[in-house]
């Protein structure tokens, strides 16, 4: 077992990594993105990872080897075998998704050309749209360029019928210009992987996102779940349009609604083409001023910061309406980027740092090191708790006296799950009293609401088709020119109104959680800890009894599991309110899809509000109400459930055995000491790194790293 004694000195953090040179080089190539503070605790970290991995790999293997030597597995080491192989093969970092949502020839593409530094990466143009469908790009450890196109179709017979007239039949321009072939109606979206970057840390991944979904069904179904990934959205507007815009607002609407019920926890406002600025203009306009402005730079930076610090006020004002103060996006000192991706490449007016591409890096690199930091010290963490676990077996230490007795455990356990399931019934009465006042708001306003969505000011020329489109697609349609309609969304928005705000108060993870459901977790965690505490003081064990780590540790692992679990469930209980009123007004879509003949489009309108009308009259917002109170209900009997079934796995590893059922498995003394060792110097790399940050302003201002074209390229159809 000699490599597994990878340390060459007392100090865990300090000894030197004796991995191959193939394998440093390949760490060293995976930090040059980061300057040297930044490199240096990314290389501490991935280390740590590293070596806490073979720790597992080490015990994994013994375990199994000794196990093919019993007769029969015991239920303990079946648990300890299943909980190893499912830490090692734990990613080391799930991707981070930064969404560029903006509406058509808002920047989007131009500007992630600037931040990979690839001047023409993805196809830009001054007059037309480039692009047509999502594309994700991210950096890997591969010496050419991929691409992986997701097509709509996975059926043969359909997929052949749509290719046809893409292959065989070839366009021909309006100008007489050459023919072209467009494949994009067949793409529902679009992986591109860079080779090694100088400048996007591996695990980001930059995703182009349309502005208003899109009126294929299922790219427009890819379109929602792409936004519910990304854990950063950049809604990205022209700084000659983001005053006003309509459809500027509704991104900005649509990112909140992403924080509220997914996992996006930062939204900022990236305004582009920051470079525009007739300069006559601008001085007629700022008459008055006493500052002299005497040249165009000075013009586009003083304008910048004025609609920095105008739209970072905005910004926040909303977002204090619709999310708790104290959540974790309103701590951002930047909401509002002011950049110019041509002046990145020109630097006639503007030089690189004032383009403020650079700060959009360093935010990157931030969000990676923050999610890494985390990573690492839960998976270390975790490690650490199984292998308490297995020096368990081999343990002398005894739980027989009355505070530890299985029995008399398991009764404080079920009290303190009693008070668990009441405070969450509390924490999930909340909302009822929002959720009655958004349901009298939705029926008062809902005639005028629905009206307003079917009523246009230049009259019904050309609304009928759309309109069709609308109820074929139950209630929702996304054009690639128009505004994004969804009845059902709008008709229940009153509700939203009124719920948002305790929602959020709800799922929040801010400093002053108050009331939230994680509050009521950690409460019941920490009464659990304190017991197992309590009983070691009483006893006189050490403060580092194997058991009293082990249950300590397992507690944590155990609630921290529920994250996830509490992740997926708030997705479904948000939408829950939308998802019932499509699911009722269905009928009335279908019916009102199929109207033709003369007066179409004013006969598929009524048809629409007495369908809706009658609904509302036969509680249509009520059964709304019903339904979101039965996904909390839903979500309170899966944390018990779970709870319970962990807790009592948990008591049964830990309990007195007699004669032990472990003794012929291999020793993992020397696996344990490891660990802990390793768990130990997560402390110490932690004050490292805060040392490190009084200097990192310093160490950060350095020129980008040049990045060759793309010479050679692969690509993928994937079905």
């Amino acid at each position: 077992m000699a490599e597994a004694e990878d340390f060459v000195s007392q100090e865990p953090h300090l000894a030197l990594f004796k991995g191959s040179p193939r394998k440093r080089r390949r760490l060293d190539q995976k930090c040059r993105v980061f300057p040297p503070a930044e490199q240096s605790a990314l290389k501490e970290y991935e280390k740590l990872e590293l070596r806490t991995r073979r720790v597992l790999s080490n015990t994994y293997q013994k375990f199994i080897q000794s196990a093919f030597l019993e007769d029969g597995i015991p239920g303990g080491v079946k648990y300890l075998i299943n909980r190893l192989l499912a830490l090692i093969e734990k990613p080391s970092l799930d991707p981070i998704y930064i969404g560029l949502f903006g509406a058509t020839g808002a920047g989007k593409s131009s500007l992630l050309n600037a931040i990979i530094h690839q001047a023409m990466f993805l196809p830009v143009s001054e007059e037309s749209v480039c692009t047509s469908c999502i594309v994700q790009v991210s950096s890997g450890s591969c010496e050419q360029y991929e691409a992986k196109i997701h097509l709509l179709s996975d059926q043969a017979n359909e997929l052949s019928v749509k290719l046809d007239p893409y292959i065989r039949t070839q366009m021909r321009n309006t100008d007489g210009g050459p023919v072209r072939t467009q494949i994009w109606p067949l793409i529902k979206y679009v992986e591109v992987t860079l080779p090694r970057s100088g400048v996007l840390p591996e695990g980001v991944v930059l995703v182009d996102i349309p502005g208003t979904g899109d009126f294929n069904s299922k790219r427009d179904e890819m379109w929602k779940r792409t936004i519910d990934k990304c854990s950063v959205i950049w809604v990205i507007s022209d700084i000659e349009k983001i005053s006003g815009g309509k459809i500027h607002e509704e991104l900005l609407c649509e990112s909140i609604k992403a924080c509220q019920r997914g996992v996006c926890q930062d939204i900022a406002l990236v305004v582009t083409k920051c470079d525009k600025l007739y300069l006559p203009d601008y001085l007629r306009e700022r008459k008055g001023e006493n500052r002299v402005i005497e040249s165009q730079r000075e013009a586009i930076l003083e304008r910048n910061e004025a609609v920095n610090l105008q739209k970072n006020r905005i910004l926040k004002e909303k977002l204090k309406r619709k999310l708790p103060t104290d959540s974790k996006v309103l701590e951002a000192s930047d909401l509002v980027y002011t950049v110019s991706a041509q002046e990145y490449w020109r630097q006639e007016l503007l030089n690189e740092e004032e383009t403020e591409i650079s700060k959009l890096r360093d935010y990157i690199r931030k969000k990676f090191l923050e999610k890494k930091r985390k990573n690492v010290t839960e998976y270390v963490t975790e490690a650490f708790g199984i292998l308490l676990l297995t020096d368990t077996f081999n343990s002398q230490d005894g739980l027989t006296n009355e505070y530890l007795h299985l029995s008399s455990l398991r009764r404080f356990v079920e009290e303190r799950i009693q008070l668990l399931e009441r405070d969450v019934d509390q924490c999930f009465t909340q909302v009822e009293q929002p959720l009655q006042e958004g349901v009298r708001d939705a029926r008062n306003s809902c005639r005028r609401i629905l009206n307003g969505c079917l009523t246009r000011s230049k009259g019904n020329q050309g609304f009928y088709q759309t309109l069709k489109a609308v109820c074929l697609k139950d209630g929702i349609y996304a054009s690639r020119t128009l505004a994004r309609i969804d009845l059902n969304e709008a008709i229940t928005q009153p509700i939203y109104d009124r719920v948002d705000p305790v929602f959020g108060n709800i799922f929040r993870t801010g400093k002053d959680t108050g009331s939230a459901l994680i509050l009521h977790i950690d409460t019941f965690k920490h009464s659990l800890q304190e017991k197992m505490t309590e009983v070691v003081i009483k006893r006189g064990w050490k403060s580092d009894s194997c058991k009293h780590n082990f249950l300590i540790q397992e507690i944590n692992a155990i609630l921290g599991g529920l994250e996830g679990h509490i992740l997926r469930r708030k997705k479904r209980i948000y939408e829950s309110l939308c998802n019932s009123v499509q699911n009722d007004l269905k009928p009335y879509y279908e019916e009102a899809a199929h109207i033709t003949g003369k007066k179409a489009c004013e006969r598929t309108k009524d048809a629409i509000r007495r369908g809706v009308d009658r609904q509302v009259a036969e509680g249509l917002f009520e059964r709304a109400q019903e339904r979101m109170k039965s996904q909390f209900q839903q979500l309170k009997n899966g944390i018990i459930e779970k709870v319970k079934g962990s807790v009592s796995t948990m008591l049964i590893l830990a309990s007195p055995r007699g004669e032990s059922l472990y003794k012929e498995l291999s020793d993992v003394k020397s696996e344990y000491r490891e660990m802990e060792k390793l768990y130990k110097s997560l402390r110490e790399i932690a004050e490292n790194a805060v040392m490190r940050r009084g200097m990192q302003e310093f160490l950060m201002r350095m020129s980008p790293r040049k990045v060759g074209s793309p010479k050679n390229s692969t690509l993928v159809f994937c079905g």
